[in-house]
């Protein structure tokens, strides 16, 4: 092999070694970045576990709100009845 060729050689090598290394290192901030991506994710999930547990809590409230409210609201239902009926026996 000539000196020519064996420059040519190793220059060859040199540039598949250095794609490579080019390579591996875009291979290695993909998957950093698919981590921090991933990390979103997780944040975004932890988010909406509680969103739900706080819907949960609230609903759970309204419905053991939901007795005292009917009972105002029958109430007053039996408040404006009587008012009408006073008003109709004026009449």
């Amino acid at each position: 092999m000539t000196d020519e060729e064996l420059i040519k050689l190793v220059e060859s090598n040199a540039r598949t070694a250095q794609a490579m290394l080019d390579s591996m290192a875009e291979a290695r901030l993909e998957r950093q970045e698919l981590r921090e991506g991933m990390a979103n994710v997780q944040k975004a999930i932890d988010r909406l576990v509680l969103v739900e547990e706080r819907i949960t809590r609230l609903l759970a409230s309204l419905d053991e709100d939901r007795p005292p409210i009917l009972q105002k609201l029958t109430s007053i239902e039996n408040k404006i009845y009587r008012m009408l009926e006073k008003d109709n026996h004026r009449e």
